[in-house]
């Protein structure tokens, strides 16, 4: 077996870091997890990136932009058909300030 890199101390600490309780098994197999993630970590390691721009994201740079314009004009009566109270074309509400 491959030697670990990420030892039961580690996972402990870590665990009582984030306020985890774990069993010895939870331990063991976020253990392995965690070895199995740093062996993938070292595999990419051995690429040659040299040639290869740094990226800082994958998609278009900024946000798109776009006129601002009302979709949903307010109609008060819809909005108010359905309230159990309205006085003024308000909502009224039960007074709860004693």
């Amino acid at each position: 077996m491959a030697e670990t890199k990420i030892t039961l101390e580690q996972v402990r600490h870590v665990a009582r870091l984030a306020r985890l309780e774990l069993s010895p098994s939870d331990e063991e197999r976020l253990r392995a997890d965690m070895d199995e993630m740093l062996a993938y970590v070292d595999k990419l390691n051995e690429l040659d990136t040299k040639d290869v721009a740094p990226t800082t994201q994958v998609g278009e740079a900024g946000t798109p932009m776009r006129d601002d314009e009302v979709t949903n004009r307010p109609a008060a009566e819809a909005m108010l058909a359905n309230a159990p109270s309205r006085e003024r074309g308000y909502f009224k509400v039960p007074k709860i300030i004693e």
